[in-house]
């Protein structure tokens, strides 16, 4: 415990350098000072009129006295130390004199006090008053070293070491009491002081060894002695100065640590500490030293943390420490001052005293007598708060420690909780009201009004209560009641103020408690309905008022509500309800409970008028929790349609509300999400050429309950438009998508085709049956909804040119096209195809028009060899090999078609046509070159090539009388 005083003396001394660091400044300021003052005086003494010539000098006037000003105060209150008159003295100047005739000598000859004072003041610190100051503390060390080495040896008994370290204190102080009356003669006031402080400690030592440590003197007659050392360390402080005070305060707490404070009696310690730190704090005050009571209540409240460590206290230690703590937190902070440190010294002091108390409780076993003095600690600290409300941070300070004691008691009498739980409701609760009621109250006051109830309430119940069995807890019930009392009384005070934050915190606060009342006393499936009578108070309450506060205060009771809901052991099953399962029976009190969250929100969709998004979000939420409650009592198979005639109702029935009747709309639109992706798949897989069975698309059950319904929602709902920049599209042609899908599903009920062969047989036939649907429902609508009907006619023609044109055609893949030569499939589907490119072309733009007459001309040529193929093979083109016959026939046909295009193309005066036949030519005569000329021999050789000639004269002379007939400036527009 010996490093303990020498970290003592270490303070001491680093103070000490602080203070020479701190007049080292001031010396060099009064160097600068001096040298500025002496560079007037020069400027004066050889300044020269403009004027004047240098030659013909003429003696200035002489400056007033009043023309220099010097400070009247010395600097420092050292009698010793000079003033600024002592060292410049201004002198009448009679004549002004050039700089060059200034003597050399003078500028070292003023400087000379200055270098003087300087080194004189060096030697003052380090010569004289370090020595003096460590010779004091040295004094004191020697003194209580020379005292236990004395234990140690055995060499004195008790009693002569007591006397000696008193006989050895009274004669240090009065050693200094004699520097003192003779300072002329010792010429250094630190002398006394140091004697002073080194005597001060060692008669803390005698008393305490005296009545501590031997038991020679009773501890009355301690108590008196280290009263007495107090006072005089208080008296010889303002007699001797601030060394004596610093080595009072180190040689104070170091004497118990330095003697065996270890096998102390706690009682008599804490009474020692708490005069040692009371006395030093008031010095500290009296004198204007904000440091000395600071330092006394850091040490005052370490050594109270040093005496909690001895463990298993008795009786009277509990009742010594905890009325030392009460003391050093709550009255020592207020006797000290602090000046601009006072509140924070407060605030700590609170912490650390609260802290140190709530340790001794849980040492002393929670018991009444520890529980007493920190209700003493709270009282006094409100005591103080009332007489200064600037310093009740203090009591809230000790009700956050209160209140996490006592959550860590586990009592086993809940008659005693409940007393300690109420005394502390009325030190730190009731309090902040009683300020309030008399119109003082401060924030921390509200804060602590509030907070503290709430928090008794949950220590109470985490402590007594069983949050998962569902009974009837009457007592807490109770409790929280009386709890929501205080702050309710607070919110009664304050409501007429208009204070809105505070108003809102407060209701807050009032309604858990008596939620948490409502719900200890209802059973578990009634929470729902409880917390929405909780939230229709509430929302009577505040229904006139405006304001955010008041806001998310009826939100959040509002979540509370849902959370409350979902929080049940139901919550799995009649969420389960909302995708139509587990609704064999009617769950009424399932919709009992889905009616709290559906009223609430539809309240505050109702009192949200300023805040769109605010009101969007209540009657959405409202909307959902709607479905869900008929969703408890509908099966599952209507709601769907349920979700859909809700939208339906709500876009008719409340027009302003959009969010309102888009939720259901969305719900319907996810209840298509199953058959909608069931659908997709099979089209998905048909783009890789697989067949589309019926048995692989939705039902028409299925089609019916959740297909239709989304299709009803968006077509009548009223939904908002879908906006892509400038464009918007009104949400009810949405519609036309699960119609559309729906439409196919319908369709591809006819005919049925589920199996390989089926599609074989009819796959054609329900492609051109399917096109032509479109095909006629888009000609149907182009007069009305153009872009409507040009969106049908495109997926027909977009339909047969990848199913029937590329996947399926049945040049390449068994399909049937039908017995009939010519009058069959093949001249349906591609005239379904011809016609949509008939229709479009109108309506597409100019540069268009060529490619357009291009696929007509792609399209005419396809279904010519397919009705060529289909004489020789039959229904299913690819069962039987192409014949000789028949590929000469194919050329023949190209050249026909081509001279067919080329007089349409005339008629039409269409160079695209013409353009057409001419390709199809080409292609017709290389094939007639490469391929069919290469298996023929004899006359029909020379037969096919003189048709072949013949038929390009042909075509080259009709070609070339339309282009004679035509002008060069039509050919060109063409």
């Amino acid at each position: 415990m010996e490093w303990l005083f020498i970290f003592g003396l270490a303070g001491v001394v680093a103070w000490l350098w602080q203070r020479l660091d701190k007049a080292e400044q001031k010396l060099e300021r009064l160097d600068e000072l001096q040298d500025r003052m002496f560079d007037a005086m020069r400027a004066m003494r050889t300044a020269v009129p403009p004027e004047t010539a240098p030659d013909a000098v003429e003696p200035a006037p002489q400056p007033e006295p009043s023309d220099v000003t010097v400070p009247k105060a010395p600097m420092r209150a050292d009698p010793e130390q000079k003033t600024i008159q002592d060292i410049v003295e201004p002198e009448p100047v009679a004549h002004s004199e050039p700089p060059a005739a200034a003597s050399p000598e003078e500028k070292p000859a003023d400087r000379t006090p200055l270098i003087q004072r300087f080194s004189f003041d060096l030697e003052d610190v380090f010569g004289r008053r370090l020595p003096i100051w460590a010779g004091g503390v040295t004094l004191a060390v020697a003194g209580v070293f020379l005292v236990r080495y004395s234990i140690e040896r055995g060499l004195i008994t008790p009693l002569l070491r007591v006397i000696m370290a008193f006989v050895f204190g009274g004669g240090l102080i009065a050693g200094a009491e004699a520097a003192y009356r003779f300072r002329e003669r010792v010429a250094d006031p630190r002398v006394a002081q140091a004697l002073a402080g080194a005597g001060l400690a060692t008669l803390y030592a005698g008393f305490y060894l005296a009545g501590s440590q031997y038991g020679l003197i009773g501890q009355t007659l301690a108590f008196l002695g280290l009263a007495a050392v107090t006072a005089g360390a208080i008296a010889l402080s303002f007699r001797f100065g601030l060394p004596s005070a610093v080595l009072g305060l180190v040689g104070g707490f170091a004497a118990p640590a330095l003697v065996g404070g270890d096998s102390a009696n706690l009682p008599l310690l804490a009474l020692y500490l708490g005069l040692v730190t009371a006395g030093l704090s008031y010095a500290g005050r009296e004198q204007k030293r904000e440091w000395m009571g600071i330092a006394a209540m850091i040490g005052g409240l370490g050594w109270g943390a040093v005496l909690l460590l001895a463990g298993d206290p008795g009786l009277a230690d509990v009742l010594a420490l905890g009325l030392y703590f009460v003391v050093l937190g709550t009255v020592l902070p207020v006797l000290t001052g602090g000046g601009r440190f006072e509140r924070p010294m407060r605030f700590a002091s609170a912490l650390v005293a609260s802290v140190q108390l709530a340790l001794l409780v849980d040492q002393g076993g929670y018991s009444p007598l520890a529980w007493a003095l920190y209700l003493l600690l709270g009282a006094t600290l409100a005591f103080f708060g009332w007489k200064r409300p600037e310093l009740r941070e203090g009591n809230a300070i000790a009700a956050a420690v209160g209140t996490f004691l006592l959550a860590m008691w586990s009592p086993t009498d809940g008659v005693a909780f409940a007393l300690v739980a109420t005394a502390m409701a009325a030190v730190f609760a009731g309090v902040p009201l009683f300020h309030l009621w008399r119109s003082d109250e401060r924030n921390v006051d509200l804060a602590q009004l509030g907070a503290v109830p709430l928090a008794l309430f949950a220590v109470a119940y985490m402590t007594f209560g069983n949050f998962l069995a569902d009974r009837v807890e009457l007592a807490l019930a109770s409790g929280s009641v009386a709890l929501a009392s205080l702050p309710a009384l607070g919110v009664w005070r304050l409501w007429s103020r208009g204070h809105a934050t505070t108003l809102a915190a407060g209701l807050a606060v009032v309604a858990m408690l008596t939620l948490a009342a409502g719900l200890m006393l209802s059973p578990a499936w009634l929470a729902p309905l409880v917390a929405g009578a909780v939230f229709a108070g509430l929302f009577l309450l505040v229904r006139g008022r405006s304001g955010d506060e008041f806001r998310i205060l009826l939100w959040a009771f509002a979540v509370a509500i849902v959370v409350i809901l979902l929080g049940h052991e139901a919550a799995e099953r009649e969420s389960m309800r909302f995708f139509g399962e587990g609704a064999e029976t009617l769950g009424l009190l399932s919709l009992l409970r889905y009616f709290a969250p559906l009223a609430a929100l539809g309240a505050l969709a109702w009192r949200e008028v300023s805040d769109a998004r605010g009101r969007q979000l209540a009657e959405g939420a409202a909307a959902l929790f709607a479905y869900g409650a008929l969703a408890q009592v509908l099966p599952g198979w209507t709601l769907a349609w349920m979700a859909a005639g809700l939208a339906i109702a709500l876009a008719h029935g409340l027009t302003g509300r959009k969010a309102a009747r888009l939720v259901p709309a969305v719900i319907a639109g996810l209840w298509a999400l199953g058959p909608f992706f069931v659908w997709l798949e099979s089209v998905v897989e048909s783009l890789f050429a697989d067949p589309v069975f019926v048995g692989d698309l939705p039902s028409v059950m299925q089609i019916a309950r959740y297909m239709l319904p989304v299709a009803a929602a968006l077509a009548l709902a009223r939904l908002p438009a879908l906006k892509w920049r400038d464009n918007a599209l009104a949400a009810h042609w949405l519609a036309s998508l699960p119609l559309g899908i729906s439409a196919h599903v319908l369709f591809k009920q006819g005919l049925a085709v589920d199996t390989l062969a089926q599609f074989v047989e009819r796959g054609l036939l329900e492609r051109t049956l399917w096109e032509a649907l479109l095909l006629a429902g888009g000609w149907a609508a182009l007069k009305r909804f153009p872009w409507l009907g040009q969106i049908l006619i495109g997926a027909a023609l977009a339909h047969f040119a990848l199913y029937s044109g590329l996947l399926h055609n049945p040049l390449w893949d068994r399909q049937a096209v039908g017995g009939t030569p010519v009058a069959n499939l093949a001249l349906a589907a591609y005239a379904i195809a011809v016609g949509a490119v008939l229709l479009l072309r109108p309506r597409l733009p100019h540069r268009l028009g060529p490619v357009a007459d291009g696929l007509v001309v792609l399209l005419v040529s396809l279904g010519s060899l397919t009705l060529l193929r289909q004489i020789f093979a039959g229904s299913i083109l690819t069962d039987t090999p192409m014949t000789q016959t028949e590929d000469l026939l194919r050329s023949l046909l190209g050249i026909l078609l081509a001279i067919g295009f080329l007089f349409l193309g005339s008629r039409l005066q269409q160079r695209s046509w013409r353009v057409g036949s001419l390709v199809l030519i080409l292609l017709a005569v290389a094939k007639v070159f490469i391929v069919d000329a290469a298996g023929l021999e004899g006359l029909l050789r020379i037969a096919s090539f003189m048709a072949l000639g013949f038929s390009l004269i042909g075509i080259g002379w009709v070609y070339s009388r339309q282009l004679r007939a035509a002008p060069a400036e039509m050919r060109e527009a063409q």
